[in-house]
């Protein structure tokens, strides 16, 4: 089977490939140029801190939703039952840490 483009033809597939080539080639250029590789950088970095922070104020939350659930009944009413003795125990604490910080200054 032989090959039966004119001149023509064959010229117009040889212009059509330069141009393909020479989008690629102008891809390739943008790709491997110094800006789009640090902003590809940044957008991954930038992606990456989100979903860290994301998962972050997530496990903050429910923590805090945790605690929250243990001292407060459903009414929102505080549950005295539980927060006098942790009370008592950062009263004590804290008066623990006043007494040992004055015997290291006298």
């Amino acid at each position: 089977m032989s090959d039966a483009r004119t001149p023509a033809e064959i010229e117009a597939d040889i212009k059509r490939r330069r141009a393909q080539l020479a989008d690629t080639l102008d891809e390739i250029g943008v790709r491997v140029h110094p800006k789009t590789i640090v902003g590809d950088a940044k957008a991954r970095f930038v992606g990456s801190v989100d979903h860290t922070v994301g998962r972050a104020y997530v496990s903050a939350n429910r923590a805090v939703s945790d605690v929250k659930a243990r001292f407060v009944d459903d009414e929102g009413a505080p549950r005295l039952d539980r927060l006098v003795p942790v009370a008592l125990v950062v009263v004590g604490v804290v008066g623990l840490l006043a007494v040992s910080s004055r015997r290291r200054r006298g």
